[in-house]
Order: C-alpha cells, then sequence, then structure tokens
C-alpha cells in the first residue's frame, strides 16, 4: 500500500502543471501561461550601413517542452513589420558587406555555421532571399564564432581533446566511448562537474578558417590556442566576447584560466595574444595580474587594448574595472578610476574615442559611454535593462526590457538621443495581460545607510483594501532585483496572482558601489538580515496596501540560504516559506559545489582551515528553531548548490512535523528551463502561498 500511495501523492502533486490553458484571449491577470508563451528578443546586430537590424527570437513549442529560436531582420528605414530569415538558428553576425547573415544552426545533429544571402545592392530583398547555405562542416559542434573585420577569415570554437592533432580526432575518440559498454570515468583532479555537465576531458579551443573563393570553410581549421589547457570560451556561460581581431585581422586577442589543478579556486583569467596565422604560441600580457582580466577589445589604430580588470584574486563579484594597455610598452592604465560601477563587455566607436558598457546602477541597469582618454561616464539610456547593444555607423540598437515588459528593441543615436521603440512583440499578450504597477522606495538598513527596494501592487489593486505578500530575496548574493523581465523570477507572475510583491537590494547588492556590495562577504546573515527587517518594516509603514499578517517569503540560491536562515531566526512575520536551491548546510556545501573560490572568499578560507566561520550564520544549527510551514524546490542537476541540500532541509521540516512539500525536477540545473517545468513550477509555488495566506 505504501508505494501506491505515494504514487498517488506524487501524482495529485503534478497535476497544476497538467491544466494548462495556453491562449487566453481576453483581458485577464497576467501568469505564468503568459510568460511561458512570451517571445523572447535577443542578441540585437546591426548591419554595417546602420539601415539593417537581425536579432532573434525565440517562441515556444509548448507540446516539444522546448524553445525555437528564429532570426528576423527589420529594415530600420522603411519600418513596418520584421522579416524572418531564418527559421531555425541563432547567432546571427552581418558579413563585412551587409549583404548576407551568418548564423549557426544544425546539420545532421551537428552545430554548424551558416550564411544567408539577402541580395545585393542597397536595399536588400529580406522576403525573396536565396536559400541559406552551409559553410562549415566540422565533425564537431561549432561552440562559437567571430568574423574577420575584413569578412575572409572567423574564429571558431569548439570542445575537443587538447592532445589530439584534429577535431576528427576527437570525434573518434567520443564515438570510441559511446560504444564502451562500461561507463566508469576516473578523474585526477577537479573539476569533477560544473555547473550542471560532469567533465568530459575535453576543452573548449580556439581556431581560425579561411573562406575559399565559393566561401566554405575547410572541415579541419587552424588551431590558435595551443598548449592553453583553458576553456575558450569559458565555461559554462562564456561567448564570443572572450575573444577579438584586432582591425586588421593580423592579431587575434581572448581570455582564459590556466586550469592546471587549482581552476576550482582560481578566478586568475588573463588576456593572451596569438598571431591570427597560428604562427606562433599565445602570449599572456596580464601575468602580473592574479585577478580576473577578460573581454578583450582592441582599438581600431591597433595601438591600444582595452579590456576589463578586477583587482582581488578569488573574488568573482570584484569591480570590472575598464583598462587599457599601451600593446607596444605593456604599460596599463584604469580609465575609470573615479566610476563606482562594475563594467560589462566593452564595445568601441570607430574614432576609438568612446567605449560603450553597461552596468547595474541602483535598480536599473543602464547602457553608459566612457570616454576612452578622460575616463568621464555617460548615462546614455537609464530607465530599465539594456540586456544587449550594438554600435554601427552612429547608430545604437538596443535590447531593452522593465518590470512591465519584455525585452523588445530601441534604437538611438551614439549619444542616446531620440530613443525609438522599432519592434513590438508580445504587445497583444501585454494587451490581454494586466501587470502591476510598481514604485521603488528607500529606507536607513545596517549602520544607517541607505538601501533600496521595490513594491509591485497586485493586479486589480484598489485603494483602501489589504493583500496579501511574496516577499522575494535575490540571488547572487551579489545580485539585485532591478527594474528588469525574468522568466524566471518575475514579480508579475505574484502580481497576477493578487499578491503585493516587495523586494529588498540588501548590503552585498550590485549596482549601489563596490564597497556596497563587498559587504556581505563573511556576513551572510548579518547586515542583510538587518536590511530585510528594517525594509519589511520601512515596506509596511509606507504602503498601508500590504497585509503584514498574511505574507510569505521566498528566495533562490542565497535567497533560499536566507529563508532557511531566517527559518530559524526571524519566522515571526511569516505564514510561510518558498525555498528554491538554497543552501541548508554551509559546511557540507564548501565539499560538495564545485567553484571553490567562491565559497571560499564568502567565508574567508577554506573550511578546514576556518571552520568556524562556516559555522557562524549555517542554517542547519537552528533547525530546531524552525516552525514556518516550508516548500522546498530543488533539482537533480544542480552541481552548484546539490541537491542533497534540500533534500537535507525537507528531511529537517518532515521529522518535525512541520507542513512541508518537496518539489524536484530530475533534468533541470540551478534553474528551471523547460517551459512545461516551468508551468509546473509556478502553480505549486502559487497553490503553496494561496494554501497558507487564504483567509478561509
Amino acid at each position: 500500500m505504501k508505494p501506491l500511495f505515494a504514487a498517488l501523492a506524487l501524482g495529485l502533486l503534478a497535476t497544476p502543471a497538467l491544466a494548462v490553458d495556453l491562449e487566453t484571449h481576453a483581458p485577464h491577470p497576467f501568469n505564468v501561461r503568459d510568460l511561458v508563451m512570451m517571445d523572447r528578443v535577443s542578441d540585437p546586430q546591426l548591419s554595417p550601413d546602420g539601415r539593417y537590424a537581425a536579432f532573434g527570437v525565440r517562441s515556444t513549442d509548448y507540446a516539444a517542452n522546448k524553445g525555437i529560436n528564429a532570426i528576423y531582420v527589420l529594415d530600420l528605414k522603411k519600418g513596418g513589420e520584421p522579416v524572418k530569415v531564418v527559421d531555425k538558428g541563432s547567432s546571427a553576425r552581418w558579413a563585412a558587406d551587409g549583404h548576407s547573415l551568418y548564423y549557426v544552426a544544425a546539420a545532421d545533429g551537428i552545430s554548424q555555421l551558416w550564411r544567408v544571402d539577402l541580395g545585393t545592392g542597397d536595399k536588400l530583398d529580406l522576403a525573396g532571399h536565396k536559400a541559406a547555405v552551409q559553410v562549415s562542416h566540422g565533425a564537431l559542434d561549432l561552440g562559437g564564432y567571430k568574423l574577420a573585420p575584413d569578412g575572409k577569415s572567423v574564429l571558431l570554437s569548439y570542445e575537443v581533446y587538447t592532445d589530439c592533432a584534429d577535431l576528427a580526432c576527437t570525434k573518434e575518440r567520443i564515438d570510441g566511448r559511446e560504444k564502451n559498454k562500461a561507463t566508469g570515468t576516473v578523474y585526477d583532479k577537479l573539476f569533477v562537474r560544473h555547473w550542471d555537465a560532469w567533465a568530459n576531458g575535453r576543452r573548449n579551443q580556439l581556431f581560425i578558417a579561411h573562406f575559399d573563393g565559393q566561401g566554405m570553410l575547410p572541415a579541419e581549421p587552424t588551431l590558435l590556442s595551443r598548449g592553453i589547457d583553458g576553456d575558450i570560451p569559458s565555461k559554462p556561460f562564456g561567448d564570443e566576447s572572450e575573444f577579438a581581431f584586432s582591425l586588421d585581422g593580423r592579431t587575434v586577442y581572448f581570455d582564459v584560466r590556466i586550469a592546471g589543478t587549482s581552476e576550482p579556486w582560481s578566478t586568475n583569467f588573463d588576456l593572451y595574444r596569438v598571431p591570427a596565422d597560428g604562427s606562433s604560441a599565445p602570449q599572456n600580457l596580464t601575468e602580473a595580474n592574479k585577478a580576473w582580466d577578460a573581454y578583450p577589445v582592441p582599438s581600431p589604430d591597433g595601438r591600444t587594448l582595452y579590456y576589463l580588470a578586477m583587482k582581488e584574486p578569488g573574488f568573482e563579484a570584484d569591480r570590472f574595472a575598464i583598462m587599457a594597455m599601451d600593446l607596444q610598452s605593456g604599460a596599463t592604465r584604469e580609465v575609470d578610476p573615479q566610476w563606482d560601477r562594475s563594467a560589462g563587455a566593452l564595445t568601441i566607436a570607430d574614432d576609438g574615442k568612446t567605449l560603450y558598457a553597461t552596468a547595474d546602477d541602483e535598480g536599473q541597469h543602464p547602457l553608459f559611454a566612457v570616454d576612452a582618454a578622460s575616463g568621464k561616464v555617460t548615462k546614455l539610456v537609464g530607465e530599465g535593462t539594456v540586456g544587449g547593444y550594438s554600435l554601427q555607423n552612429g547608430k545604437l540598437l538596443l535590447a531593452r526590457d522593465d518590470l512591465k515588459h519584455p525585452v523588445d528593441l530601441y534604437l538611438t543615436d551614439a549619444s542616446g538621443r531620440g530613443l525609438k521603440q522599432v519592434t513590438h512583440y508580445n504587445a497583444e499578450r501585454l494587451k490581454n495581460a494586466r501587470t502591476g504597477d510598481f514604485e521603488f522606495f528607500t529606507f536607513k538598513g545596517w549602520n544607517n545607510e541607505t538601501v533600496q527596494g521595490y513594491v509591485v501592487k497586485p493586479v486589480g489593486y484598489k485603494r483602501g483594501q489589504k493583500y496579501p505578500v511574496a516577499f522575494i530575496i535575490h540571488g547572487g548574493p551579489q545580485g539585485a532585483m532591478s527594474n528588469g523581465w525574468s522568466y524566471r523570477w518575475n514579480p508579475q507572475t505574484y502580481a497576477g496572482q493578487g499578491f503585493a510583491v516587495v523586494t529588498v537590494n540588501f548590503h552585498g547588492s550590485t549596482g549601489y558601489g563596490q564597497a556596497f556590495t563587498d559587504s556581505i562577504s563573511g556576513d551572510w546573515g548579518g547586515k542583510p538580515l538587518e536590511d530585510l527587517k528594517a525594509g519589511w518594516k520601512a515596506a509596511l509603514d509606507k504602503y498601508s496596501f500590504l497585509d503584514g499578517d498574511n505574507a510569505c517569503a521566498l528566495g533562490a540560491s542565497y535567497g533560499g540560504y536566507m529563508v532557511y536562515w531566517m527559518a530559524g531566526v526571524w519566522n515571526q512575520p511569516w505564514k510561510c516559506f518558498v525555498d528554491h536551491d538554497g543552501v541548508f548546510d554551509a559546511r557540507m556545501m564548501y565539499y560538495a559545489t564545485e567553484e571553490l573560490w567562491f565559497e571560499e572568499k564568502e567565508n574567508g578560507g577554506t573550511q578546514f582551515d576556518h571552520p568556524e566561520n562556516y559555522e557562524r550564520f549555517n542554517p542547519i544549527n537552528h533547525v530546531k528553531d524552525w516552525r514556518v510551514p516550508m516548500l522546498v524546490v530543488h533539482s537533480g542537476n544542480d552541481f552548484r548548490i546539490p541537491i542533497t541540500q534540500g533534500l537535507g532541509a525537507f528531511t529537517a521540516l518532515q521529522r518535525q512535523g512541520i507542513p512541508s512539500e518537496f518539489l524536484t525536477f530530475p533534468e533541470e540545473n540551478h534553474w528551471v528551463l523547460k517551459p512545461q517545468n516551468s508551468v509546473m513550477w509556478h502553480e505549486t509555488v502559487n497553490a503553496w502561498l494561496k494554501r497558507w495566506t487564504s483567509k478561509d
């Protein structure tokens, strides 16, 4: 009877995801159905003359439980609707002549480089173009690419065995491993696994290939990263911003962390220079800095290399300063020492005088222009989040979103003037799906310092009424809840369910100066908790529609850690908790996670050298004081915070008789990404919140 009862119980818990009406055309509060079916616009790319915008759009095939990536082009001069030029593909980049687009798509199950020719002359034929042609025929999946400025060659990234002489060798080994009936693997160093993948002995390596007279690439490109024991681009989230051509195409720059035996506790990325013909081995340009150097951008005149650099080894959330290196002398200078923000990857103007970067800034994520000589910083586009941008011919094309709108594309000049929206994806969905208004507020937090948060009103808000509250705690911990759209922790999904939302950017958050960000290290349960308490009180005092007696706290990653911490030390105000992939036992977290540099920085060293630091704010030590009902969510492929952390917390809850549920997705990682899993996640969380805040 017990196995049958368990199966029935699991089936009942899974039912919310099955009852999904995907299309609701009548006006209604925003919900997860709207969220998962929205078109996701990304990767804006201006043509060399600035007339055409190429970009990616991910639509959702809900039945197949996956996203479909397509490529669109918009004639910015003519206007009108974008034209789909590639049904399935991503990473579109313009050819040097502006008449063709390169992109990545599968051929016989292997990711390859393709080209679609859009016509000749001043006006492209977007609707009547020729069929796309496959231009690479490599034996392995293409991981990333970057075209040379003259369009005659291309940088390619492949994951290979570094002792193989060619791609075919790596393919033969992969095929041989798949045929082997013995499935064991012997490891002699870390990483054994990283993020959501087990180490397979292969490295991302950088190659170059030249187009022939017919525009085709050879099956075997030339290796440029010879002798480099590291990944180019980095795993798991690196991209083509980590390598670059010089303007004359003769030199290639890239960043890499040498692995050796210290990879899991090192953030020492360095910049390398290598001849584009592969005639000599790469040369380390930033060996003196033992912290993170990355994202090379050569100046148009070839004299200067701009890049980003941190100063503190082993600290992934240190400030990224903009650096300039004289390529002849090797001398370096910091371009922006007076700017207390951490810059994102750089773009440089054609005249070399202006650099462009995004950065977190007091709840927003704007685009900035930085004078390359003086370091003067100018905010170009302030409100909302600029998630990507392209600069060509004095124009900027931006991917921009905010708390009420998913990404669309906007056009402005290089000075940020005349901002104009040029795409309107999801307009019909947003017309029918009502969202809640939001407002930022500030208060005095730890040490009487100013802290910022925001409140989102529930959909259908009426003055004089009180509403239950979802108190969301962000992860990172060096992150922020900002004015941006999200497909994982979107406040509008709670506002649409009738909840008000409160969130606080506590000490440790980004966008408020580096000292503010640094202050969380070694004090996970201290200053941030004080800020959360003060922010909760400030919100209740300021917004009378918040029902402080009917509130639940939710958090993921560090936010999940904080939920476990609050369960033992600040549980009085809360009707329920939701914990997603949180740290339950700081002691075991050190030995089970993969990126040890993070744990060692946040806790002042290793666990075996400083055990007291790991116990100071360890949630497991306060389990006896837990009493609030909790939903625990933890997935099987989360190697950042392994699933045993969530299972341990659920055991603690069940053993004490505290009302609790455990939701797991065996194939998901630290995030829940598949459309149907996302729906189930939201339906389960919403049901939990309503169960404990309902007045019935």
